[in-house]
């Protein structure tokens, strides 16, 4: 059995479990507070959503004026500047106020009435602008995202509203395209959102396909690893001249398509020249997009070969450790399926930030605040519907309005929000680092005493992957939460520089963005460093059950001493591993565009996505299994001497193949370092 003297790092285990009951208080002040309806529904100017309550019947958003939209302060506050009212349905016809009432007899004006927002009785034209009542003019609309927006067309170059060019607004007549700048502020993610309605609209379509070819990716991945148990030497070959096949085969496949769309009109055009298309299909139909696709292909074949070529001689090394592995893993054969109890707790993780993040932002209050057509000293000032009429700021400013502005609030919990939203992000990054930190100690405990156990599978314990986890959450939670909590701090450090990055991509101080770029990549480079460590960390924790930082240090001289090998056999393993990774996405991808060629793009790259997903889950069992004996060989290495009264753990084949190999390629040099790193390893010790 594992030695574990006793429980690691117990204060900040203690500190783990004081912000778990933090983040949970935060999510029930969030779900208290919060209201989810101002994210999904539209809000009329008196903060009233529409499609609800007295307003169910009438779940669209209409603007009185468009053209005031097109106000800078939109992109401030979020709001147009002009009366907005729910309604039943877009107007589907285009009219003045004063064509309206002139036929106020008529069912013209009883159908003007309904896009008012109260009824205007017998009250003049003037008189109804001046209150707002109603709107100047109606224009033929069409209901997006609940909201009417006018009906654009072209024709030529020339933009039109509902088929004419120009429209009156009760003023004068203006031109069709005097709209446009109005709708684009007021649709500011309206590209987005299309592109994502219309990916959803394609999912719901060919989901039954897409379940297909990712249960098929998982059917294929245990296959895989069912023949590297017993033909690892083989699969190994056998993965690297398939995927050299499927790389060669896309850049063929390619090559033809580019070819035939020579002659085929408007096939020539640039990507540039087409710009941003919601649907992605359109792209298959340029000949720059497979060129693009052929240069990408050919280059990462290139590659791949010339890493293959130098790493030729490390392959049938890696082969060995990989059939070591291969052993380990069918001894502990549940272990395929952690990734799934893995998966499991981080889409818990995930979802409570989610939700706890929608209900945050919609936690706060409506805002009311006046908004003038002219100049008023009380403009943009925070206003109160009920009494405004009666107040100085409508004395002052007749033709103002106090209007619904956005969402906010001025009591101790609104002002704080932000720290909660701070928190409810930090708190995510360090549970999803907590949940993935757990799955590799418990992956690295159930393959250790794979290794440990003198007579194998004899001396392993009856259910090693349960009893690796049992160990990890009973006596290391501190030392996950440790390791979990240093990755959180550099992932928050990296969103706050994306954060002003993002503010800061207008801004002309060249120093500044170079210096910002060079912080993003060092705190890039840190977090990649930082994951390393804490993956051997927590195997020599699983190992020895020592405390973090003790762990992290004999990791880190333990690597530093085996340094070569490190190069040679581990990456060159999980090199191999991960164009297993490749061929799988490819099988399955090209499996897919052959049976349901007509499906689209979006379907395609939610099937190699989801494909690579599944087979990263498997393998990385595989890497896991590989990164903890060959630690734990090292380790065999420095403990024992293939003596009768020390003997090595490690079979005879994986003993002479690996010390043949790293003895040879060590020089005198490296020797040296190694013992100068031993030496100073047992000073820090002592």
């Amino acid at each position: 059995a594992l030695p574990h003297p006793g429980c690691t790092d117990i204060v900040c285990c203690i500190f783990f479990i004081v912000a778990i009951v933090g983040y949970v208080a935060v999510g029930i002040l969030a779900w208290t507070h919060g209201d989810p309806r101002k994210v999904i529904y539209p809000t009329d100017s008196m903060g009233q959503y529409c499609g609800q309550g007295q307003l169910e019947k009438k779940p669209l958003l209409f603007y009185f004026n468009m053209m005031k939209c097109a106000s800078p302060m939109v992109l401030l506050e979020f709001q147009c500047p002009t009366p907005q009212v729910c309604v039943e349905k877009c107007p589907d016809r285009t009219m003045t106020l004063v064509t309206a009432v002139g036929k106020i007899e008529s069912e013209d004006w009883g159908y003007y009435k309904s896009y008012c927002r109260a009824d205007p009785g017998t009250k003049s034209v003037p008189q109804i602008l001046q209150e707002k009542l109603c709107p100047a003019y109606l224009i033929s609309s069409k209901p997006f995202l609940q909201r009417c927006f006018p009906s654009l067309g072209k024709k030529g170059e020339v933009i039109t509203v509902g088929d004419q060019e120009t429209f009156n607004d009760g003023d004068k007549i203006r031109d069709a395209k005097d709209l446009v700048a109005g709708m684009k502020n007021a649709t500011i993610v309206m590209e987005g959102r299309q592109v994502a309605m219309k990916i959803f609209e394609d999912y719901t379509k060919s989901w039954y396909w897409i379940l297909i070819c990712l249960l098929i990716a998982v059917v294929v991945s245990l296959i895989f690893i069912v023949l590297l148990r017993y033909l690892a030497g083989i699969m190994v070959w056998v993965m690297i001249v398939m995927v050299i096949a499927v790389f060669a085969y896309g850049i063929v496949h390619c090559s033809i398509k580019y070819v035939n769309l020579k002659d085929t009109p408007g096939a020539n055009i640039t990507l540039q020249q087409l710009g941003f298309q919601p649907d992605f299909s359109v792209y298959l139909h340029i000949r720059q997009t497979w060129l693009a696709f052929i240069i990408i292909l050919a280059i990462l074949e290139v590659i791949i070969i010339i890493v293959l070529i130098f790493l030729r001689n490390r392959i049938r090394i890696a082969v060995e450790l990989m059939k070591e592995a291969s052993r380990a893993v069918g001894y502990v054969m549940s272990s395929l399926f952690y990734p799934i109890f893995t998966f499991f707790l981080l889409t818990i993780v995930i979802a409570y930030w989610g939700v706890t993040a929608v209900f945050l932002s919609t936690s706060s209050e409506p805002v009311y605040k006046v908004f003038n057509e002219t100049v008023c000293p009380h403009a943009r000032e925070t206003c109160i519907p009920e009494n405004f009429t009666l107040s100085n700021m409508k004395r002052d400013c007749p033709r103002s309005e106090c209007l619904f502005a956005f969402y906010g609030g001025e009591t101790p919990y609104h002002k704080y929000l932000i720290f909660l939203q701070f928190y409810n992000v930090f708190l995510f990054f360090w549970c999803a680092n907590f949940v993935t930190a757990l799955g590799q100690m418990t992956l690295a405990g159930a393959f250790a005493s794979y290794y440990w156990a003198p007579n194998k599978p004899n001396d392993m314990p009856a259910f090693p992957l349960c009893a690796s986890l049992g160990r990890s959450l009973r006596y290391h939670t501190g030392s996950l939460a440790f390791g979990s909590l240093i990755l959180a701090i550099v992932q928050i450090i990296r969103v706050l520089l994306e954060y002003i990055d993002h503010k800061l991509k207008g801004a002309e101080n060249k120093f500044a963005k170079f210096l910002l770029c060079c912080l993003k990549c060092c705190f890039w480079c840190l977090e990649k460093f930082i994951k390393f460590m804490n993956r051997n960390t927590y195997i020599m924790v699983a190992i020895y059950g020592k405390n973090f930082c003790r762990s992290a240090r004999d990791a880190f001289f333990l690597l530093m001493r085996n340094v070569i090998r490190v190069v040679v056999l581990d990456k060159v393993t999980d090199f191999i591993l991960f164009l297993g990774k490749l061929l799988i996405v490819g099988l399955v991808g090209k499996f897919f565009f052959f049976f349901f060629f007509n499906q689209r793009e979006n379907e395609i790259m939610t099937v190699l996505v989801g494909s690579y997903l599944i087979a990263h889950g498997f393998f990385s069992v595989y890497a896991m299994c590989v990164d903890t004996l060959f630690l734990c060989f090292c380790e065999d290495l420095e403990r024992n001497d293939g003596s009768a009264t020390r003997p090595y753990y490690m079979t005879t084949e994986l003993h002479d193949i690996l010390m043949k190999d790293t003895d040879a390629a060590q020089t005198p040099t490296s020797r040296d370092m190694a013992m100068q790193l031993a030496a100073l390893d047992k000073t820090m010790e002592n």
